[in-house]
């Protein structure tokens, strides 16, 4: 008797001492108060518009924490009824459940005992592979951190770290991301059904999948319906009628970064989000890591507008320009259609470049593939799915070609780039960067510089205007102007077409209608360099521009993102303010590590500004923009410009209202990739036609509240007269009375 006394307190000692040495770390890693109080687990970065709809996440786990109240009530009971109904009861470990689930494991019935606390520990602190015994000293190490959550943690907290915690495969961590991915819904809104569904999947993420394995899916749902009528947490017949409803995943949506909303923007921000990572520490000194360290970005970006901005782009590519490109270029020798001046061994060269440029070119090379051999390959067919237009939407479809064909294939596509900033604070509120970020990875916002053509004139007027020597209403000759440049040639632009050729002609007319002539005679008058400075001091770059006469008719490569940019100081009353995409960056906890506030700079005066303002209204009452009035039925005050490469090569347009400066860019990959007319290639009809679809949209959302009221007046009187009619009748009868001729 004593003997088995003895034995009983050995083991009761032997117990302690296990386990005490267990908490104490003597057995392998045990975490400390700390790491209990603040688990460490790789948390999303994630990117919110300023309407507060999430647009995306930077990850290398797509995980996203909530809070309880966050939770759908009936996660919670399904839950609970299935993984642990004595839940609310037991303090960590379920001794009741534990020796049950060991009788019925010796029965030869496998079943698990662990409890939701229990698995969350084995969450927040995950195993390794382990030997037999190392499984059973694990075992009871989550036992023992178990039972330390629930002494730090509520059961609320405990079921809430739970759900952030779990993998859901798919890419999904935790429930929020989860809900998002398999439902398109936050997990608030989650109905019985569907989180059935997603707590059936805790068994075994892949096997359970709804997507993967619907009927798998369907019986484990019924599993958890069933559950939870065994608790009371269902009745029998809200059972009867759940169990036969079908699974509905049409809002499946895999979290993608080439997929969702605002795709090139995510991007463009992910590198300025590295760098402010690098030069930005945490309280432990170390920098923040954007993949771990669950930063919650709010951006500018408007997620209607954002919508509208990328819906345009395809409706007037997919659904129109793209058709007449193909059709203009139809049974033409040259495919794709390259400028017919081009040599062959030019073209040949453009499409080495493309093959060099190519992400599968990039990989053989880092493999160590000689240079043959990849060509070979890039001749031999191969399997593969390619990006085309259906109307306005756009698919893929699988075929076979030669990597050299589908880059030919390609280049006949028309890419475009939108950006659109309400001028008064700098706020970039749409930004589309290409037509498919899937396919056509390139950033043409910020990444991609074009020729601006036309769109570059206002500065050269703007810069005439400030210089105090002319007004809108003033004439000046509509000659040729012979220009003698440093090499002893003559620069002597010719204009587009014949408006008023020879005639005396007002800079109001002379913008309205682009004529090359006047812009040629107003930057010899105030030099190349002059017109540099003004462009620098709106946010334009000119480190690599030449101050050379020809800019005055836009031979300058610049980004969409400058242009918008620049000329939105002249709908913010002459003050420059930097395009900003961030208003402030928070911690994972909701705390503000840092607000932004845009550069601003004042370029012009208020008059000046509101001058050139003037000035571009002519362009869309009957100048080059006027198809805004005529065609799309526009009737609201408009400033604009538009914008035509030689050879239409680069299509632009620039779009000013009082709330909204937006600009256009349209064109191929390669400039030697065009249409041959310019009724086809003009700005007019490449790019202002987005311009339009996207307004008529912000427009009729009354919810945006963007105006479409005139520009506000300078509160000063101002010393120039806008109205040609009536500063041409002050000026004959000004010369009547001082005897002047005609």
């Amino acid at each position: 008797m004593k003997s088995i006394w003895a034995i009983y307190f050995i083991a009761i000692i032997f117990v302690v001492i296990l386990f005490s040495s267990i908490s104490i770390g003597l057995l392998g890693f045990m975490p400390s108060f700390e790491e209990l109080e603040n688990p460490k687990s790789n948390l999303a970065s994630e990117i919110y518009s300023s309407d507060n709809v999430l647009l995306g996440k930077y990850y290398f786990e797509n995980r996203s924490n909530i809070h309880y109240n966050n939770l759908s009530p009936y996660l919670v009971d399904a839950v609970i009824a299935t993984e642990d109904i004595r839940f609310y009861k037991h303090s960590g470990i379920d001794i009741k459940g534990l020796i049950g689930g060991v009788v019925n494991t010796l029965r030869g019935h496998k079943q698990g005992a662990s409890t939701i606390t229990q698995q969350l520990a084995k969450n927040l602190f995950p195993r390794k592979k382990l030997s037999f015994v190392g499984i059973i000293v694990r075992k009871m190490k989550e036992w023992v951190i178990a039972v330390k959550l629930e002494r730090n943690y509520t059961k609320e907290e405990i079921i809430t770290m739970y759900y952030n915690t779990v993998p859901f495969g798919g890419h999904s961590y935790g429930i929020k991301t989860a809900s998002k991915t398999f439902f398109n819904k936050s997990p608030d809104s989650l109905n019985v059904e569907e989180a059935a569904i997603l707590v059936g999947m805790l068994k075994a993420p892949t096997r359970y999948n709804p997507v993967r394995n619907p009927d798998l899916s369907f019986k484990r749902r019924e599993v958890v319906l069933s559950q939870m009528k065994k608790y009371d947490y269902l009745s029998q017949e809200e059972y009867d009628s759940l169990r036969v409803i079908p699974l509905d995943m049409s809002n499946y949506r895999v979290q993608d970064h080439v997929a969702g909303l605002a795709t090139y923007f995510r991007e463009s921000l992910r590198s300025q989000m590295k760098k402010w990572c690098k030069n930005h520490k945490k309280a432990d000194e170390t920098p923040y890591n954007l993949y771990k360290d669950g930063l919650i970005i709010h951006t500018t970006i408007n997620s209607k507008m954002q919508r509208y901005a990328e819906e345009a782009v395809a409706e007037h590519l997919g659904g129109e320009l793209q058709i007449k490109f193909f059709n203009h270029w139809k049974g033409n020798h040259k495919q794709p259609p390259f400028d017919w001046r081009l040599k062959p061994e030019v073209i040949d060269m453009i499409m080495k470049q493309s093959m060099h440029r190519s992400d599968r070119y990039y990989w053989l090379n880092v493999k160590g593939v000689s240079e043959d051999s990849i060509i070979k390959v890039f001749n031999t067919p191969a399997p593969m799915t390619v990006f085309r237009w259906n109307g306005p939407q756009w698919e893929e479809f699988d075929t076979v070609m030669t990597p050299m064909d589908s880059i030919l294939y390609y280049k006949y596509f028309l890419r475009s780039a939108l950006m659109s900033v309400d001028p008064h604070t700098g706020f970039v509120k749409a930004y589309v960067g290409g037509i498919n970020y899937k396919h056509f990875q390139f950033d043409q916002v910020r990444m991609g510089k074009r020729q601006v053509g036309s769109t570059f004139k206002p500065f050269v007027y703007a810069l005439a205007l400030m210089e105090g020597e002319y007004s809108p209403c003033t004439k000046v000759p509509n000659v040729l102007v012979s220009i003698e440049l440093p090499d002893g040639k003559r620069w002597e632009p010719r204009n587009s077409g014949d408006y008023k050729n020879g005639e005396m002609v007002t800079l109001k007319e002379a913008l309205a209608n682009s004529i090359n002539r006047v812009s040629a005679y107003l930057i010899k008058r105030h030099s190349p360099m002059g017109v540099l400075k003004l462009a620098q001091n709106m946010g334009i770059d000119i480190t690599n521009i030449d101050p050379v006469y020809a800019i005055a008719l836009g031979a300058v490569d610049l980004s969409v993102y400058e242009m918008v940019g620049a000329q939105s100081t002249f709908a913010n009353k002459g003050v420059w303010i930097q395009p900003t995409f961030i208003t402030r960056i928070d911690d994972k906890n909701g705390n503000i590590i840092e607000t932004f506030i845009p550069k601003q700079k004042e370029v012009m005066s208020e008059e000046t500004a509101y001058t050139m303002i003037s000035l571009m209204k002519g362009v869309v009452q009957y100048g080059t923009g006027i198809r805004l009035y005529y065609k799309y039925k526009f009737t609201n005050p408009i400033a604009g410009k538009t914008g035509t490469t030689q050879n239409q090569s680069d299509g632009w347009f620039m779009g000013l209202t009082p709330d909204l400066v937006t600009g256009v860019w349209t064109g191929c990959e390669d400039r030697s990739v065009h249409f041959r007319s310019i009724s086809l290639g003009q700005g007019a009809n490449m790019a202002l036609p987005i311009w339009a679809i996207y307004m008529k949209k912000v427009y009729a959302d009354k919810s945006l509240n963007i105006s479409q009221g005139d520009f506000e007046k300078p509160d000063k009187e101002l010393s120039v007269e806008l109205d040609c009619k009536k500063y041409e009748k002050t000026h004959k009868e000004e010369n009547l009375n001082t005897g002047s001729q005609f």
